[in-house]
Protein backbone atom coordinates (compact mmCIF):
# COMPACT_ATOMS: atom_id res chain seq x y z
CA UNK A 1 0.00 0.00 0.00
CA UNK A 2 1.22 3.71 -0.44
CA UNK A 3 0.24 5.72 2.46
CA UNK A 4 0.62 9.86 2.82
CA UNK A 5 1.59 11.06 6.64
CA UNK A 6 1.47 14.54 7.08
CA UNK A 7 3.59 15.59 9.68
CA UNK A 8 5.36 12.55 8.57
CA UNK A 9 9.04 13.66 9.76
CA UNK A 10 7.60 14.70 13.55
CA UNK A 11 7.82 12.53 16.13
CA UNK A 12 4.64 10.28 15.52
CA UNK A 13 5.06 10.57 12.50
CA UNK A 14 8.63 9.24 11.86
CA UNK A 15 7.39 6.38 13.99
CA UNK A 16 4.43 5.40 11.57
CA UNK A 17 6.54 5.98 8.83
CA UNK A 18 9.21 3.39 10.06
CA UNK A 19 6.75 1.06 10.97
CA UNK A 20 4.82 1.32 7.60
CA UNK A 21 8.19 1.29 5.45
CA UNK A 22 9.54 -1.77 7.53
CA UNK A 23 6.13 -4.00 6.64
CA UNK A 24 6.81 -3.44 3.05
CA UNK A 25 4.44 -0.54 2.71
CA UNK A 26 5.51 3.10 0.41
CA UNK A 27 5.26 6.17 2.45
CA UNK A 28 4.97 9.95 2.01
CA UNK A 29 5.65 12.19 4.43
CA UNK A 30 4.86 15.51 4.27
CA UNK A 31 6.30 18.34 6.53
CA UNK A 32 7.18 21.45 6.41
CA UNK A 33 9.94 21.05 9.06
CA UNK A 34 8.49 23.61 11.94
CA UNK A 35 8.78 20.67 14.67
CA UNK A 36 10.06 17.70 12.37
CA UNK A 37 13.22 16.60 12.02
CA UNK A 38 14.55 15.30 8.56
CA UNK A 39 17.14 13.63 11.37
CA UNK A 40 14.10 11.64 12.14
CA UNK A 41 13.58 9.57 9.04
CA UNK A 42 17.05 10.02 7.26
CA UNK A 43 17.55 6.29 7.83
CA UNK A 44 14.43 5.68 5.83
CA UNK A 45 15.61 6.69 2.51
CA UNK A 46 17.72 3.92 1.81
CA UNK A 47 14.86 1.50 1.76
CA UNK A 48 13.57 3.21 -1.87
CA UNK A 49 9.91 3.46 -0.02
CA UNK A 50 10.36 6.56 1.55
CA UNK A 51 9.99 10.16 -0.06
CA UNK A 52 10.19 13.18 2.38
CA UNK A 53 7.94 16.35 0.50
CA UNK A 54 9.33 20.07 2.51
CA UNK A 55 5.29 21.39 2.69
CA UNK A 56 3.18 23.10 4.58
CA UNK A 57 0.14 21.60 4.36
CA UNK A 58 -2.41 24.64 5.14
CA UNK A 59 -1.59 25.06 1.66
CA UNK A 60 -3.23 22.90 -1.02
CA UNK A 61 -1.23 20.08 -2.04
CA UNK A 62 -1.12 16.38 -4.23
CA UNK A 63 0.51 13.41 -4.42
CA UNK A 64 1.44 12.01 -7.83
CA UNK A 65 0.25 8.40 -8.17
CA UNK A 66 -2.45 6.40 -6.30
CA UNK A 67 -2.80 6.60 -2.13
CA UNK A 68 -4.12 3.79 -0.35
CA UNK A 69 -4.07 5.69 2.88
CA UNK A 70 -3.95 9.35 4.61
CA UNK A 71 -2.70 9.57 8.09
CA UNK A 72 -2.82 13.23 9.07
CA UNK A 73 -1.08 14.06 11.84
CA UNK A 74 0.77 17.50 11.12
CA UNK A 75 0.47 20.11 14.07
CA UNK A 76 2.21 21.44 16.75
CA UNK A 77 1.52 18.93 19.65
CA UNK A 78 3.23 20.54 22.82
CA UNK A 79 2.11 24.14 24.61
CA UNK A 80 5.87 25.79 23.96
CA UNK A 81 4.88 24.84 20.31
CA UNK A 82 1.59 25.59 19.89
CA UNK A 83 1.74 29.16 22.05
CA UNK A 84 4.51 29.82 20.10
CA UNK A 85 2.30 29.51 17.02
CA UNK A 86 -1.01 29.83 17.92
CA UNK A 87 -2.40 31.09 14.19
CA UNK A 88 -0.41 28.54 12.49
CA UNK A 89 -2.22 25.77 15.02
CA UNK A 90 -5.41 27.16 14.09
CA UNK A 91 -4.72 26.82 10.45
CA UNK A 92 -3.62 23.15 10.40
CA UNK A 93 -5.88 22.17 12.05
CA UNK A 94 -9.22 23.66 10.10
CA UNK A 95 -7.37 24.57 6.23
CA UNK A 96 -4.40 21.51 6.60
CA UNK A 97 -7.62 18.90 7.15
CA UNK A 98 -9.45 20.06 4.85
CA UNK A 99 -6.53 19.79 2.35
CA UNK A 100 -5.65 16.52 3.36
CA UNK A 101 -9.51 15.59 3.63
CA UNK A 102 -9.83 17.06 -0.07
CA UNK A 103 -6.89 14.75 -1.29
CA UNK A 104 -8.35 11.79 0.30
CA UNK A 105 -11.62 12.39 -1.90
CA UNK A 106 -9.70 12.55 -5.04
CA UNK A 107 -7.68 9.58 -4.49
CA UNK A 108 -10.54 7.42 -2.68
CA UNK A 109 -8.38 7.31 -0.14
CA UNK A 110 -8.92 6.12 4.44
CA UNK A 111 -7.98 9.21 6.21
CA UNK A 112 -6.81 8.24 10.31
CA UNK A 113 -7.23 12.41 11.61
CA UNK A 114 -4.97 12.64 14.89
CA UNK A 115 -7.17 14.31 17.40
CA UNK A 116 -6.26 14.66 20.76
CA UNK A 117 -7.27 14.01 24.22
CA UNK A 118 -7.14 17.76 24.82
CA UNK A 119 -10.75 17.94 22.77
CA UNK A 120 -11.56 16.56 26.97
CA UNK A 121 -10.02 19.93 28.64
CA UNK A 122 -10.22 19.54 31.79
CA UNK A 123 -12.19 16.66 32.54
CA UNK A 124 -15.17 16.82 35.19
CA UNK A 125 -15.86 12.93 33.86
CA UNK A 126 -13.46 10.69 35.06
CA UNK A 127 -12.04 8.25 32.51
CA UNK A 128 -12.79 10.03 29.71
CA UNK A 129 -15.39 7.84 27.18
CA UNK A 130 -15.78 8.96 23.43
CA UNK A 131 -19.37 9.74 24.27
CA UNK A 132 -17.94 12.93 26.69
CA UNK A 133 -18.50 15.90 24.95
CA UNK A 134 -15.75 17.90 27.34
CA UNK A 135 -14.82 20.64 28.91
CA UNK A 136 -12.94 23.34 27.13
CA UNK A 137 -12.11 27.32 27.24
CA UNK A 138 -11.71 28.06 24.17
CA UNK A 139 -10.34 31.53 24.50
CA UNK A 140 -7.50 30.21 27.19
CA UNK A 141 -4.39 29.64 26.08
CA UNK A 142 -4.65 25.92 25.08
CA UNK A 143 -7.35 27.39 23.56
CA UNK A 144 -5.82 27.31 19.68
CA UNK A 145 -5.07 23.66 20.24
CA UNK A 146 -7.96 22.47 21.66
CA UNK A 147 -10.59 24.11 19.25
CA UNK A 148 -8.84 23.17 16.18
CA UNK A 149 -8.76 19.99 16.94
CA UNK A 150 -12.54 20.06 17.85
CA UNK A 151 -13.18 21.81 14.89
CA UNK A 152 -11.29 19.48 12.71
CA UNK A 153 -13.38 16.27 14.07
CA UNK A 154 -16.15 18.12 12.74
CA UNK A 155 -14.69 18.79 9.76
CA UNK A 156 -13.49 14.75 9.29
CA UNK A 157 -17.17 13.53 10.08
CA UNK A 158 -18.64 16.30 7.91
CA UNK A 159 -16.47 15.30 4.82
CA UNK A 160 -17.54 11.47 5.94
CA UNK A 161 -21.33 12.30 5.76
CA UNK A 162 -21.53 15.04 3.12
CA UNK A 163 -18.88 13.77 0.85
CA UNK A 164 -18.02 10.17 1.39
CA UNK A 165 -14.80 10.35 2.69
CA UNK A 166 -13.62 7.08 4.43
CA UNK A 167 -12.20 8.99 7.37
CA UNK A 168 -12.15 8.13 10.90
CA UNK A 169 -10.76 10.04 14.35
CA UNK A 170 -8.66 8.75 17.04
CA UNK A 171 -7.88 10.94 20.21
CA UNK A 172 -4.41 10.45 21.30
CA UNK A 173 -3.69 10.47 25.09
CA UNK A 174 -0.37 11.59 26.13
CA UNK A 175 2.37 9.27 24.27
CA UNK A 176 5.95 9.03 24.81
CA UNK A 177 9.47 7.40 23.42
CA UNK A 178 12.34 8.26 21.23
CA UNK A 179 12.93 11.37 19.08
CA UNK A 180 10.99 13.77 21.28
CA UNK A 181 12.58 17.26 21.48
CA UNK A 182 14.18 17.52 24.49
CA UNK A 183 12.88 20.82 24.97
CA UNK A 184 9.74 21.04 23.37
CA UNK A 185 7.93 21.71 26.89
CA UNK A 186 5.95 18.25 27.40
CA UNK A 187 6.71 16.80 31.37
CA UNK A 188 8.44 13.53 29.71
CA UNK A 189 11.07 15.22 27.94
CA UNK A 190 11.29 17.98 30.05
CA UNK A 191 12.02 15.40 33.39
CA UNK A 192 14.42 13.20 31.47
CA UNK A 193 16.66 15.88 30.17
CA UNK A 194 16.62 17.50 33.85
CA UNK A 195 17.38 14.18 35.25
CA UNK A 196 20.00 13.20 32.73
CA UNK A 197 21.81 16.26 33.18
CA UNK A 198 21.66 16.49 37.38
CA UNK A 199 19.54 19.48 37.47
CA UNK A 200 16.63 19.90 39.33
CA UNK A 201 13.53 18.39 38.05
CA UNK A 202 10.39 21.11 37.33
CA UNK A 203 7.08 20.04 38.43
CA UNK A 204 4.35 22.40 38.01
CA UNK A 205 2.06 22.82 41.03
CA UNK A 206 1.91 20.34 43.37
CA UNK A 207 2.13 17.56 41.15
CA UNK A 208 -0.72 15.75 42.00
CA UNK A 209 -2.37 16.47 38.62
CA UNK A 210 -2.34 12.89 36.54
CA UNK A 211 -1.85 11.73 33.24
CA UNK A 212 -2.05 8.43 31.61
CA UNK A 213 1.15 7.67 29.57
CA UNK A 214 1.52 5.77 26.57
CA UNK A 215 4.64 4.34 25.04
CA UNK A 216 4.81 5.42 21.05
CA UNK A 217 4.90 1.39 19.59
CA UNK A 218 1.67 0.74 21.24
CA UNK A 219 0.48 3.99 19.63
CA UNK A 220 1.71 2.79 16.35
CA UNK A 221 0.32 -0.55 16.74
CA UNK A 222 -3.15 1.13 17.49
CA UNK A 223 -2.73 3.61 14.52
CA UNK A 224 -2.21 1.49 11.85
CA UNK A 225 -5.33 -0.91 13.07
CA UNK A 226 -7.65 1.89 12.49
CA UNK A 227 -6.05 2.51 9.04
CA UNK A 228 -5.77 -0.91 7.47
CA UNK A 229 -8.17 -2.95 9.20
CA UNK A 230 -11.69 -0.76 9.50
CA UNK A 231 -13.70 2.14 8.23
CA UNK A 232 -14.87 2.97 11.11
CA UNK A 233 -15.75 6.52 11.62
CA UNK A 234 -14.45 7.09 15.54
CA UNK A 235 -13.47 9.06 17.67
CA UNK A 236 -11.38 6.29 19.07
CA UNK A 237 -9.33 6.96 22.42
CA UNK A 238 -5.90 5.60 22.05
CA UNK A 239 -3.61 5.76 24.91
CA UNK A 240 -2.66 3.69 28.19
CA UNK A 241 -5.23 3.57 31.12
CA UNK A 242 -1.99 3.70 33.53
CA UNK A 243 -2.84 6.53 35.31
CA UNK A 244 0.24 8.45 37.41
CA UNK A 245 0.53 11.72 39.50
CA UNK A 246 2.89 14.09 37.67
CA UNK A 247 5.23 14.49 41.04
CA UNK A 248 5.95 10.34 40.60
CA UNK A 249 6.33 10.03 37.57
CA UNK A 250 9.21 12.95 37.42
CA UNK A 251 10.46 10.72 41.01
CA UNK A 252 10.41 7.68 38.75
CA UNK A 253 12.15 9.18 35.71
CA UNK A 254 15.19 10.60 38.13
CA UNK A 255 15.40 6.68 39.58
CA UNK A 256 15.43 5.08 36.82
CA UNK A 257 18.06 7.73 34.83
CA UNK A 258 19.97 7.20 38.28
CA UNK A 259 20.36 11.02 38.75
CA UNK A 260 21.10 12.80 41.66
CA UNK A 261 18.36 15.93 40.50
CA UNK A 262 15.77 16.97 43.21
CA UNK A 263 11.99 18.18 42.65
CA UNK A 264 11.62 21.62 42.07
CA UNK A 265 7.69 22.86 42.36
CA UNK A 266 6.90 25.90 39.73
CA UNK A 267 3.54 27.81 38.62
CA UNK A 268 0.97 25.60 36.99
CA UNK A 269 -0.20 26.88 33.44
CA UNK A 270 -3.39 27.86 33.32
CA UNK A 271 -6.06 25.22 31.92
CA UNK A 272 -3.69 22.62 32.90
CA UNK A 273 -6.03 19.31 33.01
CA UNK A 274 -6.71 18.49 37.00
CA UNK A 275 -7.02 14.01 35.68
CA UNK A 276 -6.43 12.33 32.57
CA UNK A 277 -7.01 8.65 31.68
CA UNK A 278 -8.78 7.24 28.37
CA UNK A 279 -11.72 4.56 28.35
CA UNK A 280 -10.19 2.27 25.89
CA UNK A 281 -13.27 0.13 25.97
CA UNK A 282 -14.02 1.07 22.22
CA UNK A 283 -10.17 0.78 21.15
CA UNK A 284 -10.29 -2.71 22.48
CA UNK A 285 -13.71 -3.96 21.14
CA UNK A 286 -12.98 -2.22 17.65
CA UNK A 287 -9.48 -2.75 16.78
CA UNK A 288 -8.71 -5.56 19.38
CA UNK A 289 -6.14 -3.39 21.10
CA UNK A 290 -4.62 -2.70 24.32
CA UNK A 291 -1.39 -1.68 25.44
CA UNK A 292 1.67 -4.31 25.73
CA UNK A 293 4.51 -2.44 26.80
CA UNK A 294 5.39 -1.83 30.55
CA UNK A 295 5.03 1.98 31.18
CA UNK A 296 8.72 1.15 32.91
CA UNK A 297 10.09 -0.78 29.63
CA UNK A 298 9.21 2.34 28.06
CA UNK A 299 10.59 4.99 30.32
CA UNK A 300 13.73 3.10 30.37
CA UNK A 301 14.22 2.99 26.41
CA UNK A 302 13.01 6.88 25.99
CA UNK A 303 15.68 7.36 29.01
CA UNK A 304 18.48 5.74 27.07
CA UNK A 305 17.67 7.48 23.52
CA UNK A 306 17.81 10.86 25.06
CA UNK A 307 21.35 9.80 26.85
CA UNK A 308 22.82 8.32 23.97
CA UNK A 309 21.43 11.86 22.58
CA UNK A 310 23.02 14.03 24.37
CA UNK A 311 26.24 12.41 24.39
CA UNK A 312 26.40 12.28 20.64
CA UNK A 313 24.86 15.96 19.99
CA UNK A 314 27.13 18.54 18.64
CA UNK A 315 28.36 21.76 21.05
CA UNK A 316 26.55 24.75 19.14
CA UNK A 317 28.17 28.45 19.08
CA UNK A 318 25.55 31.03 20.96
CA UNK A 319 23.86 32.43 17.84
CA UNK A 320 22.94 28.69 16.34
CA UNK A 321 19.42 27.45 17.50
CA UNK A 322 17.56 24.37 17.64
CA UNK A 323 16.30 25.19 14.28
CA UNK A 324 19.52 24.10 12.87
CA UNK A 325 19.56 20.84 14.55
CA UNK A 326 16.15 19.70 13.44
CA UNK A 327 17.98 20.29 9.30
Amino acid sequence: MRIVITGGAGFLGSHLSETLVARGHEVVAVDNLVTGRRANVRQLKASGRFELIEHDVTEPFDVDGDVDGILHFASAASPVDYLKLPIETLRVGSQGTQNALELAARKGARLVFASTSEVYGDPQVHPQPETYWGHVNPVGPRGVYDEAKRYAEALVLAYREARGVDAGIVRIFNTFGPRMRPNDGRAIPNFVRQALAGEPVTVSGDGEQTRSICYVDDLVAAILAMLLETHDPGPVNIGNPHEISMRDLAQWIIELAGSSSTLEFIERPTDDPTVRRPDTTKAQRLLGWSPQVPVETGLQRTIEWFRTEAASAPVLTPGQTEEILNR
